[in-house]
C-alpha cells in the first residue's frame, strides 16, 4: 500500500511543470482584470493586522512595536495552514472531471493545492518583512532557521490534506467538519495573544499540536530559537502524518474516481 502510495507520489513530484502551471493559473483568472490583482489578498490580510491589532494590543496592553510582529506572523501562518487544509478537503470533489477523464497521479492536485497557496504566502507575506524593516529584526542569528521551519511547517499541512482530501472524497459531510474544527482551533491557538497569558488554562497550549507548529515557524522570526520540544513535536507529527496518509492513499488510492 505504501509503494502505491510513494509511486504516485514521486509521478506527481516529477509533472511540476503541471501541477505549478495549474496553481498559477488559478491564481491568474481569480483575479482576471483586477489592476492589483492577488496582492487584493495582501491589502485584506494588512487591514485585518492592523484591525486585530490595534484592538487586542490594547485589550492585552502589548506594546505595538513588538504584538504588530508577533500578530503578522501568526495570521499570516496560520491562513497558510488552514486553506491548504481546507482547500485540500475538497480538492478531490472539485476535479472531479479530471480524474474520471484522465489517467493522473491522483496527489498531484494535493501539490497543485499546496503551490497556490505557497504563491499567496508570498504576497502576504511582505507584510511581515515590512514590520520587521519597520520595528527592526530582534535577532539575525535566529532568521535562517525559518527556511526549515517553514518546509517542515508545509510538509505537516500536506499530510493533513492529503488525508482530509480523501476521506472527503468518500464523506461529503466532512468538508464542513474540518473548516468549522479549524475555527475553533484559531481560538485554541495562540494566534492572536501569547501562550503565557494562559496562566490557568495554559494546558490548551500545552497539548494542543498545532500551537507547536505555529511556534516553529514564528519564533526564528521574533528572534527567538525554537525549543528542542517545539522541534520534536512538530518532526514526529511529520513522520507519523505522512506514514498515515500514504498508507491511506495508497489503500483507497483507486476508489477515488469511483467517490468523486
Amino acid at each position: 500500500m505504501l509503494l502505491t502510495a510513494i509511486d504516485d507520489l514521486r509521478e506527481s513530484v516529477a509533472s511540476w511543470r503541471l501541477w505549478s502551471l495549474l496553481g498559477w493559473i488559478e491564481i491568474r483568472q481569480r483575479y482576471a482584470r483586477s489592476a492589483v490583482g492577488p496582492f487584493w489578498l495582501t491589502i485584506s490580510m494588512a487591514i485585518m493586522i492592523a484591525s486585530i491589532g490595534a484592538v487586542y494590543g490594547t485589550l492585552f496592553g502589548q506594546e505595538l512595536r513588538e504584538y504588530l510582529p508577533f500578530l503578522s506572523i501568526g495570521l499570516v501562518m496560520w491562513f497558510l495552514l488552514a486553506t491548504i487544509v481546507n482547500e485540500g478537503a475538497v480538492v478531490y470533489i472539485h476535479n472531479a472531471h479530471f480524474i474520471r477523464q484522465a489517467a493522473t497521479p491522483k496527489l498531484l492536485y494535493v501539490l497543485q493545492v499546496m503551490w497556490r497557496n505557497v504563491i499567496i504566502l508570498g504576497h502576504n507575506f511582505i507584510i511581515v518583512v515590512a514590520l520587521l524593516i519597520i520595528f527592526g529584526v530582534k535577532n539575525w542569528a535566529t532568521l535562517p532557521l525559518f527556511i526549515p521551519a517553514l518546509l517542515l511547517y508545509v510538509l505537516n499541512a500536506m499530510w493533513m490534506a492529503m488525508i482530509s482530501g480523501l476521506l472527503s472524497a468518500r464523506f461529503r459531510d466532512l468538508p464542513q467538519i474540518i473548516s468549522s474544527l479549524f475555527q475553533v482551533a484559531f481560538y485554541v491557538t495562540p494566534i492572536m495573544y501569547r501562550p503565557d497569558a494562559l496562566v490557568r488554562f495554559s494546558w490548551i497550549v500545552d497539548y494542543n499540536p498545532l500551537s507547536y507548529l505555529l511556534h516553529l515557524v514564528r519564533a526564528p522570526l521574533v528572534g527567538e530559537f525554537p525549543t528542542m520540544l517545539t522541534w520534536g513535536v512538530s518532526l514526529g507529527m511529520a513522520v507519523v502524518g505522512w506514514t498515515a496518509a500514504l498508507w491511506l492513499t495508497g489503500r483507497y488510492l483507486k476508489r477515488i474516481p469511483y467517490w468523486v
